[in-house]
C-alpha cells in the first residue's frame, strides 16, 4: 500500500467528474511534480489525457482498456498502469477504487 505523503500542497477544492462518480484533489510535491489522489465509484468511464499518466490503485480493484485495445486489463491495490499523453482510457469498477495519479 502507498505510504502516507508528506510535504504537500494540497488543493482544497475538489476535481468532480461524471456525475460525482470519479472525484479527486490535485497536489504538488514539495519538488514541484504535480499529482492527483481520487475515488472513483461503480460505474464505466471514459477518461482523455493530454500528459502520459500512471494511474496508482490505493485500494479496491478496476479493469481498464487503453484506446486502441479491445482487451480489459486488471489492476489491483499496489499495481499500476500507464496510459500515454493526447489518448484515452476506459475504466471500469465495481467497488469503489482509490488512485494516486502521476502525471508526465
Amino acid at each position: 500500500m502507498t505510504s502516507p505523503l508528506s510535504n504537500v500542497a494540497l488543493d482544497p477544492k475538489a476535481n468532480v467528474y461524471f456525475d460525482g462518480k470519479c472525484v479527486s484533489h490535485n497536489f504538488t510535491l514539495a519538488d514541484g511534480t504535480k499529482k492527483s489522489a481520487g475515488v472513483i465509484l461503480p460505474a464505466t468511464l471514459t477518461f482523455n489525457t493530454g500528459a502520459p499518466e500512471i494511474m496508482e490503485c490505493v485500494a479496491g480493484w478496476c479493469e481498464y482498456k487503453l484506446a486502441g485495445s479491445d482487451a480489459w486489463q486488471r489492476s489491483n491495490a499496489g499495481e499500476s498502469f500507464s496510459i500515454p499523453g493526447n489518448s484515452a482510457f476506459d475504466i471500469r469498477v465495481t467497488e469503489p477504487y482509490h488512485y494516486i495519479c502521476h502525471f508526465g
